[in-house]
């Protein structure tokens, strides 16, 4: 017997990200817009908005490195800050970051779209993920098929999508290059790629 419950509940999205996001929204966003804050829940992504985009004095490259908090609603933020919900300005950003790393999802998007929101995925590999990170449809396409088939080789990204051995090798290498592949095996016709990353869904 070790006390826990017999089933442990496994979530989509880290909670401890969801309830940093949420705290962002409500303390950081623009009250005098007549908006509400918005969750979205869809089958591959969930998306927190917030009316009202960064607050002055922060860009969206400040929010991927060290950088102080600058509090649109002070009040608001006090009362989360007594209450134990915010343990340290300005670390809810990395924090958000971090426990989707570690949960095995990927890391969450910030945007300013009409305002500011953050947007979760559970799966690594989505078409929309991975055509953002600069990859063309037949790298897509080969990405989908490690997916479904565990890793590919040379041979099989060229017969898949019909382009010449020396294009395979350049695209099967900048996909490398952008960490959604690893090279597995010697070197020549031993060598296979698989995803570097796979999700715990």
């Amino acid at each position: 017997m070790t006390g826990r419950p017999a089933r442990e509940q496994i979530w989509d999205y880290p909670l401890e990200a969801l309830r940093e996001a949420l705290i962002n929204a409500v303390c950081h966003r623009d009250y005098t817009i007549p908006s509400n804050t918005d969750v979205r829940i869809y089958d591959d992504r969930l998306i927190v908005w917030s009316p009202g985009g960064l607050p002055f004095g922060i860009t969206m490259e400040d929010l991927y490195k060290p950088h102080s908090s600058v509090l649109r609603n002070k009040g608001i933020g006090g009362i989360f800050y007594d209450m134990g919900w915010i343990e340290q300005w300005g670390s809810g950003i990395d924090k958000m970051r971090n426990t989707c790393t570690k949960a095995g999802i990927p890391e969450p998007q910030f945007e300013e779209y009409q305002g500011f929101r953050v947007i979760f995925r559970k799966d690594v590999y989505t078409e929309e993920y991975l055509r953002d990170l600069g990859l063309n449809e037949r790298q897509i396409k080969a990405a989908m098929y490690v997916k479904e088939k565990g890793k590919i080789t040379n041979k099989e990204y060229q017969e898949l999508t019909g382009v010449s051995r020396q294009m395979a090798t350049i695209e099967l290498a900048d996909m490398v290059e952008k960490q959604i592949l690893v090279r597995v095996g010697i070197v020549g016709k031993g060598t296979a790629y698989h995803l570097t990353k796979m999700t715990n869904k």
